[in-house]
């Protein structure tokens, strides 16, 4: 059986390549799956997929015609596929349920870091030999308080991390996370916690329930010199209203891997073509805040281990086996 894969990055592909020798064949593209592609796949019974992949309604009814019928998606999050559709045209659909928990959280860190410590401006100075330290201030995270919206594994390696330095823990969740009450988290609503904590890191899913999650209310909650950071999903935030806060001079720092219109943008070059979002553009040039394309979750131990899983997603499909990854089983 071959096997069509979407979206694929040139480090990704060696590693998907070698993981299906000798199971599958896997033909890769480094384009996405949205309307204008999808027929590429007719004749493929599996397609594999990322998390910037379209697969709504119109697209899942081109695959369908064409022949597929399973979708192998490549990342934990699936709020790309309409799941009703899927079901309704008998398609199996497999998603990736865990991986490394320490690529997102650490990278996570990377960006409080790099934005507390001034470390882009820091380092465009020194490539035009310019030493001076104004504006290059940044402060402790020992002592401080961080705020993790969303305690799940990646949240909980995000807490160890910031335990390491010795912060004062506040979280929110639907349920509490034993290792994190361990380590001294207080659990606590979540205003409280935006108001009170000078981190805030976003770990939670994307769902109905947690849509613009940090609205401007929320926003406007938090301490004016307080540091942002989301690795999660970018629909947590709502980006024009962050813009505002930014305008106003507020927050030390912003940290986003993530954009809620990264659909069409992340994983591309559009470095010569004129930027058609306002609000990204707006965004990114502001001094203290740190945009990176999605990227967190991109280490070869946490991508091998998505590959390993997609393989033995497809190999379930085809023995007829259900694992904890099936959001939609085969009929």
């Amino acid at each position: 059986m071959e096997i069509l894969a979407f979206g694929v990055q040139a480090d990704e592909k060696p590693l998907i390549e070698r993981a299906f020798q000798g199971h599958h064949e896997v033909r890769c593209l480094d384009v996405f799956l949205n309307e204008d592609t999808a027929p590429i796949a007719t004749g493929y019974e599996v397609v594999c997929t990322s998390v910037n992949c379209d697969l709504g309604h119109r697209v899942l009814q081109t695959l369908a015609a064409g022949g597929t019928r399973m979708v192998a998606q490549r990342s934990t999050g699936f709020n790309n596929i309409d799941l009703k559709v899927a079901e309704r045209l008998a398609m199996t659909v497999a998603r990736v349920s865990y991986y490394s928990p320490h690529s997102v959280a650490e990278f996570a860190w990377t960006l409080a870091m790099a934005v507390n410590r001034r470390i882009v401006r820091a380092s465009t100075r020194t490539r035009d030999f310019d030493f001076r330290l104004d504006g290059l201030m940044g402060r402790d995270m020992h002592g401080r308080t961080a705020g993790v919206l969303g305690t799940g594994k990646i949240g909980e390696a995000f807490t160890r991390i910031a335990h390491g330095f010795g912060m004062n823990l506040l979280g929110w969740d639907v349920a509490e996370n034993p290792a994190c009450l361990h380590l001294g988290m207080r659990y606590v609503p979540k205003e409280q916690l935006l108001a009170e904590s000078d981190l805030v890191s976003l770990h939670v899913p994307l769902v109905p329930e947690t849509r613009r999650l940090i609205d401007a209310d929320a926003l406007k909650s938090m301490k004016d010199d307080a540091i942002l950071i989301n690795s999660s999903r970018g629909g947590l935030i709502d980006t024009a209203a962050l813009v505002a806060e930014l305008r106003e001079g507020r927050f030390t720092g912003v940290g986003l891997d993530v954009y809620e219109a990264e659909a069409g943008l992340f994983f591309l070059d559009k470095s010569l073509q004129a930027v058609e979002d306002d609000t990204l553009a707006r965004l990114v040039t502001f001094p203290n805040v740190l945009v990176t394309s999605h990227q967190a979750y991109y280490t070869r131990d946490a991508v091998g281990q998505i590959i390993e899983t997609t393989l033995k997603n497809v190999l379930d499909y085809r023995e007829g086996r259900r694992s904890e990854n099936v959001l939609v089983p085969r009929s």
